[in-house]
């Protein structure tokens, strides 16, 4: 099967597994429920593998498509013969795919054309031919009403030669060969824009100039955003020397006075068709690789994010670390609610250190600490260092914590439809709290462009983002669980099977019904069917079933096999929950079956040891100014905390707890000169800001940490 060959080609998987996996996929099944359910079937492949195999799925099924397209399109134009039509269907790649239908693609009239309407393409093949010794007498016999010279006709027969040159596949692709390994890009300011306030943000690339492959992800999306905003002119080029040699001892066979029309056609082809097109092929292709590593970096982030450790309901000595500005220590209980708050200064410039070791140690006492957590800003290593030095009388586990989004949240429509009635800083700080207990509960509520955790995301395959995003979310939502009777509509809607209406439907029985009691229950949710039961069953959690296994990662589908074990051992199946010298003496290949194997059943037994184990390692607390709730509560001097939520080449945008983000230009960071902006700060960093212009009307506000 030649999709199964073309995935095997790509990512050297079993063709067996790839071909099961294929099956799977087509069958509506997600990646979570084959990597976890289907092991036997996909021979144990991770999710991981089995995203690329949908990835390369659907790449050959767009490969198939242009197939058929092109195909049709040259069946009407009567020039589909059968050595094209083995060359198409047996094509894996589109790139050569295009270079076959070139010759036959419509497109507009061309020099080329128009010689040949002129009835010149004789001539052009005995050029080629390189049999003449005179070849102006030969053009002298194509003159007509139309060509009224021997040069007007070598030139028309040059035209052909150049498009036949450029036509030819070993020179597209040697050619394109050269523009990968040694083409440079250049980008030069438009000059009418040079002074222009938008243009100065992209100063670095007003005379830029490196080599293509080693172009950074980030640098080339900074240069094409500036292209696409008119401010600069971007060039991909290669030495021409090169390729127009290449050309002319592919074609040139003999000293005739031909070869000389072939060189100048050469040197045509080259400027006027291949390098146009090869530039714009080998650029397309550098943004597809700077897309690929921009959305990969995004998506290592999000998943990060996503499994920040749960803190779970202990009481938190929160620490937002900072160097001058000291760092903010909040003491809170169990169930989240502030109890103290304080700021101490351990390091510089103050290095207060002793001090706020003692402090610590005596907050840590009063309020029964459990758990340390620390943000993961400026200072955050130095605080972290401080406090793993100390000794305390309890055992005070210390956290390094990602709060990224809980202002984007604030502001989203979900807080608007939980919070009616509070503003964003009450909003904002919710979040805070409750991703304390479960980060990942949270975090699904916010759009994950928004969060900030990525470089240059609007600017990427928005298709190919949201793609690899949505793959994510699933994973880490399946791969924790979710409890049915408590999760909110963001939350179910990204468990495998289940999607954002059949979540509506799940919340509606369980406002009208109660909590659920079982798994079998959730079959009673409208349009809830077997196809979903089946994804979604083992990844929603019933706290407190009458069935244990309810519970746990065990898939319904399972339960007859659990029963067995627990007959077979004469017990229950409760009995066997947790029971770890009990379930070792279960020999598993007994209860294989034609579809579960060791590896299932080896999961099996790993849930029944510690069902519903949150897979995620056992997590900070950041206030807004409070009087601040809207840009009209802004005034110019004003000094608020903020936190550090994008970073571009022309400075950073803090988030100061309202809907609207300010912006800090790279003038303004640093007291000092600051070349590259990513040295000096961090995203999520939290900092201190001053107010120096306030634009209501725009929606705009200029802020400094240069003060």
């Amino acid at each position: 099967m030649q999709l199964i060959s073309f995935i095997h080609k790509h990512t050297a998987l079993p063709q067996k597994s790839i071909e099961r996996t294929v099956l799977l996929l087509i069958d509506d099944c997600t990646i979570p429920f084959i990597s976890r359910y289907r092991k036997e079937l996909t021979g144990n492949l991770d999710e991981v593998q089995i995203a690329d195999i949908q990835k390369f799925k659907k790449l050959f099924d767009d490969l198939e498509a242009r197939k058929i397209s092109i195909l049709k399109s040259m069946e009407e134009q009567q020039v589909l013969t059968e050595d094209l039509q083995q060359k198409i269907t047996i094509c894996d790649n589109l790139t050569d795919l295009e270079d076959i239908y070139l010759p036959y693609k419509k497109k507009r009239k061309t020099k080329a054309d128009t010689a040949r309407e002129n009835g010149l393409e004789p001539l052009a093949k005995m050029i080629m031919a390189q049999n003449s010794d005179d070849i102006d007498f030969v053009a002298s016999k194509y003159l007509n009403d139309k060509v009224t010279n021997e040069d007007d006709a070598l030139e028309g027969a040059r035209h052909i030669i150049a498009e036949w040159m450029n036509e030819h596949l070993s020179v597209r692709n040697r050619l394109r060969n050269l523009f990968a390994r040694k083409s440079t890009i250049t980008s030069k300011v438009i000059k009418s824009k040079k002074e222009e306030d938008d243009a100065q943000k992209y100063t670095d690339y007003f005379d830029w100039s490196e080599a293509l492959h080693r172009c950074p992800s980030h640098r080339l999306l900074a240069m094409l955003r500036a292209e696409q905003e008119k401010i600069v002119k971007i060039d991909v080029a290669i030495e021409s020397e090169e390729a127009i040699q290449f050309i002319i001892d592919k074609f040139i066979r003999s000293n005739s006075e031909c070869a000389k029309h072939i060189k100048i056609a050469s040197e045509d082809a080259f400027k006027r068709l291949l390098a146009p097109a090869l530039s714009n092929e080998a650029l397309t292709n550098a943004k597809e690789k700077a897309d690929e590593t921009a959305i990969k970096v995004f998506a290592n982030n999000l998943r990060q994010l996503l499994l920040s450790p749960p803190l779970g309901e202990k009481t938190i000595l929160a620490i937002d670390p900072g160097f001058r500005s000291g760092c903010k220590v909040v003491c809170l209980n169990r169930q989240g609610d502030l109890l103290h708050n304080e700021t101490i200064y351990p390091h510089l410039p103050q290095n207060e250190s002793t001090m706020a070791m003692k402090k610590i140690n005596s907050l840590v006492e009063a309020y029964k600490i459990e758990a340390i957590s620390i943000g993961n800003g400026t200072a955050s290593r130095e605080t972290e260092q401080l406090i793993k030095r100390m000794r305390f009388n309890n055992d005070v586990q210390v956290f390094v914590v990602n709060e990224a989004g809980a202002s984007v949240y604030s502001a989203s429509k979900i807080a608007r439809d939980e919070f009616p009635n509070f503003d964003v800083t009450v909003k904002g700080s919710v979040s805070i709290g409750r991703r304390l207990a479960d980060p990942l509960a949270e975090l699904v509520k916010i759009d994950p462009k928004s969060i900030g955790v990525g470089q240059y995301q609007h600017d990427v395959n928005q298709n190919k983002l949201q793609e690899e995003l949505d793959i994510v979310l699933m994973s880490c939502v399946n791969s924790v669980g979710v409890n049915i009777n408590t999760a909110s509509k963001p939350l179910l809607s990204s468990v495998s099977g289940i999607g954002e209406k059949l979540a509506e439907n799940i919340i509606d029985y369980r406002t009208e019904n109660g909590a659920f009691r079982s798994r079998a229950e959730i079959k009673k949710v409208k349009r809830l069917g077997e196809k979903a039961f089946e994804q979604g069953a083992a990844f929603l959690r019933i706290v407190g079933a009458e069935n244990p296994l309810d519970n746990s990662a065990v898939h319904p589908e399972s339960y007859s096999i659990v029963a067995k074990m627990a007959k077979d051992l004469k017990v229950k199946v409760a009995d066997l929950i947790g029971n770890k010298e009990l379930l070792s003496t279960i020999q598993l290949q007994n209860y294989c079956t034609d579809t579960i194997g060791l590896p299932t059943l080896t999961d099996i037994i790993k849930e029944l040891e510690k069902p519903g184990l949150d897979p995620r390692k056992k997590v900070k607390v950041f206030e807004f100014d409070p009087t601040i709730s809207t840009i009209k509560d802004l005034k110019v001097g004003q000094i608020l905390p903020g936190i550090i939520n994008n970073i571009t080449n022309f400075g950073c945008f803090v988030d100061i707890g309202i809907k609207e983000s300010g912006l800090v230009h790279i003038s303004q960071v640093s007291n000092s000169f600051v070349s590259d902006i990513n040295q000096v700060v961090t995203l999520q960093q939290h900092v201190r800001v001053k107010v120096l212009e306030v634009d209501i009307a725009r929606k705009r506000i200029q802020l400094s940490m240069n003060f």
